[in-house]
């Protein structure tokens, strides 16, 4: 079994446990497949990348680290929908779009998976979308830089695009 297979595994596992003692989960259910809740996660992920170009001119391009991240996570939303998945665990969610590429379920390059999360080893220098949204939604900075609020807005546009691809697809 493949990292990403053990940790859906897992993450089933969790939620089951969860659902029985408090009726919410915290991990990856299997539901039936719903095209039009995945159209409503793009929907979703367009709001934020609206946010996050109104945040920049707003002068809050820090707080926009946070809603390009989101606006990329909600795609991931709208694909594992798509497949028959409900996640309430990002972690749950980067395995289970990783176990999707790794089977050719879809079309969505894996390296691009890996600018937005953590699924396979970091290369020097190259952080992850979701650690760049970490850092500014914890530390004290004011604002992006213009080159890196450009290079993620631009990833976010080419992950709703492909999305809008598989869910089409």
């Amino acid at each position: 079994m493949s990292h990403a297979e053990n940790k859906i595994d897992w993450c089933l596992k969790k939620a089951e446990k969860e659902l029985k003692e408090t009726g919410k989960h915290r991990g990856l259910i299997k539901i039936k497949p719903d095209l039009n809740r995945a159209y409503d996660y793009i929907k979703k992920a367009e709001h934020y990348l609206k946010a996050t170009d109104y945040l920049k001119k707003g002068n809050f391009s820090d707080i926009s680290a946070s809603t390009v991240f989101y606006s990329m996570y909600s795609c991931l939303l709208a694909i594992i929908t798509k497949f028959g998945y409900e996640s309430k665990n990002q972690e749950c969610t980067f395995a289970l779009i990783l176990n999707l590429i790794e089977h050719g379920e879809i079309d969505f390059d894996k390296e691009l998976l890996n600018r937005i999360a953590s699924v396979e080893p970091k290369e020097e220098g190259k952080e992850k979308t979701v650690e760049i949204r970490e850092r500014y939604q914890y530390e004290t900075f004011l604002s992006l830089k213009d080159n890196l609020y450009k290079e993620l807005f631009e990833l976010a546009q080419e992950v709703i695009a492909k999305t809008k691809e598989i869910i089409e697809g």
